[in-house]
């Protein structure tokens, strides 16, 4: 399984009743996998997994595995607050088709996740999981922060395979490359400090921003892997201002009005979240104007 590269964090459609929207959902990832993408997470934190139950997310991977052909990595999220559901989740999405798990860290009772408590969890998870595990980082989201001394420990598990750090802080994304195995990958979550978490180390990224502008994002990667640095860093700046409105300003909201700006139909957020304001959409069109792939895709 080629972990290396940019990843799309999908969003999770919904019908007009709120149902999860298995159509549309395929109709998305037909677009998708004709990008240059390396593969495909479901029922992360874009996917608004915490809003679904467990029959939806089932749902939401066996679609999304119809889609996928084999041979382009489908990560499922996994992550639950408890061991036991995370390792249920594990096993459902393994017997769904999914390639790997990515399995965030529980944050509900913060005082005791400690990283003691994380190597339990997440060694639990690995050894039951019929396929590999992706440790998840979103301290912003959950409050929580898998530090590199228990990463590097998780790192020697021979089914925990590599690990998305959603955080901009690259000195922690260094520390977390350096204190683990060369075939230990690890993806940034930050479409706007991804070329400097490349230069670092990191094996590539899921970016919500790769959901919108694959090319530009893939390019990227390429870029500063070819060492072609200056072009990489114009391009990253180019990125910056889109990828701030798919994150800290608007979130999930954000990432589907962009998609929805640019033709590809994965309706609105599920309750409580709403859909993003006027002045949002006025933004996104502004950001989404600088890139021409963007122009593209409308046109299919």
């Amino acid at each position: 399984m080629n972990l290396t590269g940019v990843f799309a964090p999908i969003p999770t459609p919904f019908d007009r009743d709120n149902r999860v929207d298995t159509a549309r959902l395929r109709a998305a990832l037909a677009r998708w996998v004709t990008t240059p993408l390396t593969g495909f997470v479901v029922l992360g934190s874009n996917g608004e997994a915490v809003l679904l139950d467990d029959d939806e997310s089932d749902l939401v991977i066996a679609a999304a595995r119809e889609a996928v052909p084999n041979g382009r990595p489908l990560i499922a999220g996994a992550g639950r607050e408890s061991t036991h559901a995370a390792v249920g989740a594990a096993k459902r999405a393994a017997d769904l088709g999914a390639d790997a798990v990515l399995v965030r860290t529980p944050g509900f009772f913060k005082p005791q996740m400690t990283s003691d408590a994380f190597v339990r969890h997440y060694t639990a998870v690995a050894d039951a999981s019929p396929v590999p595990v992706f440790l998840y980082n979103f301290t912003a989201l959950t409050g929580v922060n898998l530090l590199p001394a228990a990463v590097s420990q998780l790192a020697a598990h021979p089914n925990i395979a590599g690990m998305k750090e959603s955080g901009g802080d690259v000195a922690q994304i260094a520390d977390l490359v350096s204190g683990t195995p060369d075939d230990f990958s690890v993806l940034a979550g930050s479409a706007s400090t991804f070329y400097a978490a490349l230069c670092v180390g990191a094996a590539g990224g899921i970016l919500a921003l790769g959901c919108v502008v694959p090319e530009a994002c893939t390019r990227l990667y390429q870029l500063t892997k070819a060492g072609r640095h200056d072009q990489a860093r114009a391009l990253q700046q180019q990125l910056v201002p889109l990828a701030k409105l798919l994150g800290s300003a608007y979130g999930v909201p954000g990432l589907k009005a962009a998609l929805n700006l640019v033709g590809c139909d994965v309706g609105v957020p599920r309750p409580p979240l709403t859909s993003v304001p006027d002045a949002a959409l006025v933004a996104l069109r502004e950001a989404l104007g600088h890139f021409e792939e963007v122009a593209l895709m409308g046109q299919a």
